[in-house]
């Protein structure tokens, strides 16, 4: 359902993200990680962004009643965003869509993100600590300065692994190589990731070898959110049946065995 919150704070950080705090209502703030919310975007100077922008969360807080979004400025709607300041108003509507799921049994997760991926997954560290679960992020990036869910995943004593594309880091033979040795040393019960086609392709490879779980939330274009539009379809292989469905409605987490690029 729709409401309207208020800008705490919009303040830039890293050279490519922003960070955007908002003031809401309970139903907003029992998001849980991998939901997103249909933000309605201030139209910019000589811009008129017409659907509203899809924003997974980045975290929330419950007393006070707080959501948080983490996002780059690539296009006019985004552009508005950045715009915003204290004590303004925005329109968003959510939380919408599948979560991630924790099983209380894990002991030690495994995330591995990039990109936007990094927003989408950053979650995940305080409902695993909430648990009991470890987790060790592989966060991934251009370069060192756009890791910007460090501090975020150390916060809830994560351990994190930064690799970047200035580094030569960054590459699925090296992940690959990060992710065995983990698996040697049983400290992983799950996958989750979003962000890369190639790391996932590494993740699903591994996970049917060593037969570990993995949940992917996936991008996509959207345009209502809740599944009446059908712009956002994508396939999927269950059990070798190609099946077609909504990311907004029937995720946008899914299994990662089903997941296609």
């Amino acid at each position: 359902m729709p409401e309207i919150a208020t800008v705490i704070s919009n303040r830039p950080i890293a050279s490519d993200y922003r960070h955007l705090i908002l003031s809401c209502g309970a139903l907003a703030a029992s998001a849980r990680p991998g939901q997103f919310f249909q933000l309605l975007c201030p139209q910019p100077v000589g811009e008129k962004p017409f659907l509203r922008r899809p924003m997974s969360v980045y975290a929330v807080q419950a007393d006070p009643c707080r959501i948080e979004f983490l996002y780059k400025v690539t296009g006019a709607g985004t552009r508005g965003l950045a715009t915003l300041q204290s004590g303004d108003t925005i329109d968003v509507f959510g939380p919408l869509g599948v979560g991630f799921t924790l099983d209380r049994q894990w002991r030690h997760i495994v995330v591995v993100g990039r990109g936007a991926g990094l927003a989408t997954l950053a979650p995940l560290a305080r409902a695993a600590a909430e648990l009991n679960i470890r987790v060790t992020a592989i966060l991934s990036a251009r370069r060192p300065d756009l890791l910007v869910s460090v501090d975020l995943f150390q916060t809830y004593g994560a351990d994190v692994i930064g690799v970047t594309d200035a580094e030569a880091t960054s590459g699925p033979a090296n992940v690959e190589k990060v992710l065995r040795a983990l698996i040697a040393q049983d400290s992983c019960d799950a996958f989750f990731t979003c962000g890369s086609a190639r790391l996932m392709r590494v993740q699903q490879r591994l996970a049917h070898e060593f037969g570990i779980p993995g949940q992917i939330a996936l991008e996509q274009q959207m345009a209502c959110g809740i599944g009446l539009c059908y712009c956002c379809v994508r396939d999927f292989n269950v059990d070798g049946e190609i099946i077609s469905r909504r990311v907004c409605w029937d995720g946008p987490v899914f299994d990662l065995a089903e997941a296609m690029p």
